[in-house]
């Protein structure tokens, strides 16, 4: 076989395999009821709830395990629950989970699909009742609007797109490039959409939507003055987040 005719083989398999990885996408792109956006979901809600709870030892063991005082436990639940049983939390498939960690060096609070919530003891410390509701709103956010499920999908899709430009015309490194720099995209505008559910949550539960404001304040205080500029991360700058968070709360009527 001539090279001109190989490299025509190249071409036709690379530009399937591509349509392939569009075609899969389309076909798991559904509209969000919490967001109202659409998105391309990678797992369903039982799978999400699956993944988060295999992955959830793992993920404590990361920070020092669980945090050993059962009475501040049962006050982060109490917080927790209060917050999905007076939001459109209550209605979702999904099933709550709220953990503190011992880990009293990092500053952070995360969620995996499905539910599964986490703070540091370190955030914990440092935040009022209100404070702590916006922080688990916004982690509740991430849940309802299925953020991993998400990033997983778009993971896959680039990966395909990826081989097929391998295949085709070895430009692999060039789409992965853009794969990377959409999911670092998707990251900002998770958060965002989640300190606009987040705020909402806190609202319906009774809690002071400006507390979320003083926990930005408070996330820009321990990042010192060295921390990363916007474009380098995939959290939005604190006083970008404050402005939002403004926005969220006048929408609300708060």
């Amino acid at each position: 076989m001539s090279r001109r005719n190989t490299w025509k083989i190249r071409i036709f398999i690379g530009l399937a395999i591509v349509a392939f990885a569009f075609m899969r996408k389309c076909a798991s792109t559904e509209t969000n009821p919490y967001t109202n956006r659409e998105q391309a979901i990678a797992l369903d809600p039982q799978e999400e709830i699956m993944l988060g709870v295999q992955s959830a030892p793992q993920m404590a063991a990361q920070h020092g395990g669980l945090y050993p005082d059962e009475s501040l436990q049962a006050y982060v639940d109490r917080v927790g629950d209060k917050l999905v049983r007076n939001s459109v939390a209550a209605e979702s498939p999904y099933q709550y989970e709220f953990h503190l960690l011992t880990d009293d060096q990092t500053i952070n609070a995360f969620a995996l699909p499905g539910g599964q919530i986490f703070i540091t003891y370190a955030l914990f410390e440092k935040l009022n009742e209100d404070q702590l509701a916006g922080v688990l709103g916004h982690e509740i956010g991430h849940v309802l609007g299925r953020h991993s499920s998400e990033r997983i999908a778009n993971t896959e899709f680039w990966q395909t797109v990826s081989q097929g430009a391998n295949v085709g015309a070895n430009a692999g490194d060039l789409i992965a490039g853009i794969g990377q720099n959409t999911l670092l995209t998707n990251g900002r505008g998770d958060e965002l959409e989640s300190d606009d559910l987040g705020v909402l949550i806190m609202m319906n539960a009774g809690y002071d939507p400006y507390e979320m404001i003083r926990v930005m304040e408070i996330l820009k205080e321990a990042a010192g003055p060295n921390r990363a500029p916007e474009f380098q991360s995939t959290h939005p700058d604190p006083d970008n987040r404050i402005e939002r968070i403004r926005e969220a709360i006048e929408k609300y009527g708060g």
